[in-house]
């Protein structure tokens, strides 16, 4: 990690009771609108069978909207422990906690040990994270089909927005700085890594794309 991002600023930010607080969120207006999209989005190319891996999935709701349309499995990789109580609990509620794999480390360090997935998501985590090649070219890498992704624009007023919280995280001494990564640098990751643009949305203060990997073709031996 950076040294502007320490493990105890990570923790204070992304605490037991947020996550509480965004479980109980959840269990009464269901997904936020940029989840929503991202669901809505992985929907239309179908998730029946499939495999998913969710990089900073917090509470994991949207692994639990993707399992109930029918996708297989999910491994969700979080950087702190703090969700785990809340994920748990939504998990067990739903009957789906023998399909999710749960497990609490930093993705970059460890994406060695994670297997590839059908579907990827990384839901509003690049911003928080330091190194944006490293991070996103990890998600790619083990990505089957699909990535998605989403970040904040690089419109004036979310640069504006995201510096003065910036300032304010360094006034109260958060150990936490949010990364505002351009666009068009987070799509040329991808792109090294073999996924090209399938849909990019970008709204008031997010931007989300979908990547996928074209599928192989056949040599002319074959």
């Amino acid at each position: 990690m950076g040294g502007c991002c320490t493990p105890r600023g990570y923790r204070r930010l992304f605490n037991e009771k947020g996550a509480l607080a965004a479980a109980k969120r959840y269990r009464a207006k269901g997904l936020d609108a940029v989840s929503q999209r991202i669901v809505g989005l992985l929907l239309e190319g179908g998730v029946a069978g499939k495999t998913v891996l969710e990089i900073g999935g917090g509470i994991g709701a949207i692994q639990v909207e993707l399992l109930r349309a029918g996708a297989s499995r999910a491994v969700s990789i979080e950087l702190t422990p703090t969700y785990e109580q809340a994920a748990a609990d939504l998990l067990r509620e739903r009957g789906l906690a023998d399909r999710v794999e749960r497990r609490v480390v930093d993705f970059v360090e460890a994406s060695d040990e994670v297997d590839s997935a059908d579907i990827v998501i990384m839901n509003r985590v690049i911003c928080c994270y330091p190194d944006m090649p490293k991070l996103a070219g990890a998600a790619a890498d083990r990505t089957g089909a699909r990535l998605v992704m989403s970040f904040p624009n690089w419109r004036w007023w979310t640069r504006l927005m995201l510096g003065a919280g910036n300032v304010l995280l360094r006034a109260t001494r958060r150990e936490f700085q949010v990364f505002l990564h351009r666009p068009e640098a987070i799509r040329r990751t991808a792109g090294r890594h073999g996924l090209q643009v399938l849909k990019d949305r970008v709204g008031l203060f997010w931007e989300t794309v979908e990547f996928e990997r074209p599928p192989l073709r056949p040599s002319a031996a074959s």
